[in-house]
């Protein structure tokens, strides 16, 4: 089990990105959330299984149609397995 956090940074808001991450999450059986950040990034909590989270985080680095990823932080974490399913967070 892994567990990542994501700051995502470039046009990120306003085009449909948590909703993608979202269903990518459910796609890939994975727990967290996803928000909007003051400053126009989003950032990403999510854990699961090693290979799902790596599948996840594949399609992150490009978002929706949309959007236009220019840069991502990302920070492994130790998984605590305090999620019950994948939200969107306001």
């Amino acid at each position: 089990m892994k567990r990542i956090h994501l700051i995502i940074s470039g046009r990120v808001q306003g085009v449909c990105f948590r909703y993608f991450v979202k269903e990518k999450a459910k796609q890939f059986k994975l727990k967290g959330w996803v928000k909007n950040n003051i400053g126009g990034t989003v950032e990403i909590i999510a854990e699961g299984d090693d290979e799902n989270i790596e599948s996840f985080l594949e399609y992150c680095k490009h978002g929706p149609k949309l959007s236009l990823v220019k840069d991502i932080k990302l920070q492994y974490e130790n998984p605590n397995q305090e999620f019950k399913d994948f939200e969107i967070r306001f």
